[in-house]
């Protein structure tokens, strides 16, 4: 966990607070990807509106799908660790895995877009003293993780290293 890890200003920080409440969760569940997803294009990868509002290190992760075999893209929060990725499966702390977790699970490769660069991932689900390191990495760098926690009904959020293929 050597890359130095963005540190938001007190606008970013508040919205952090904010995006943590039950009803920011929610609306930004269904809202953020739709605003992402053009920012992300115009930029080339290079931004997000989740980043410019949060500061959070946003990349575009495409998959397989589970159950279409059809490419399916997001963006998520990619927490840089060197070379890999860290995805935390929070689901903005919905009861049930999101949709990207399934695809990674049934095929491991994907393709992060990342910084206006593009690359080759492999995935893998952690747990134990890794696990508790990249939690406790996540949760410094976004509180919005522990809110999240306490809303899934016991679910446990899976978390999934990214590392590169070549």
């Amino acid at each position: 966990m050597d890359e130095k890890l963005p540190r938001p200003n007190a606008w970013q920080r508040f919205g952090h607070k904010f995006a943590s409440t039950r009803l920011a969760a929610r609306l930004f569940s269904v809202t953020f990807h739709h605003l992402d997803r053009p920012v992300i294009q115009l930029s080339k990868g290079r931004t997000s509106v989740t980043s410019l509002v949060t500061g959070l290190p946003v990349v575009t992760l495409t998959t397989i799908g589970a159950k279409s075999g059809q490419p399916r893209s997001v963006p998520l929060i990619g927490i840089p660790d060197g070379e890999k990725i860290i995805l935390i499966a929070s689901n903005w702390g919905q009861k049930h895995h999101p949709g990207w977790y399934f695809n990674l699970r049934a095929n491991p490769k994907a393709t992060i877009l990342r910084s206006g660069k593009t690359r080759q991932y492999v995935a893998r689900e952690i747990d134990g003293a890794e696990y508790d390191a990249c939690w406790d990495l996540a949760v410094s760098l976004y509180i919005g993780y522990a809110a999240y926690k306490t809303r899934t009904g016991g679910r446990k959020i899976p978390i999934l290293v990214l590392d590169p293929a070549d």
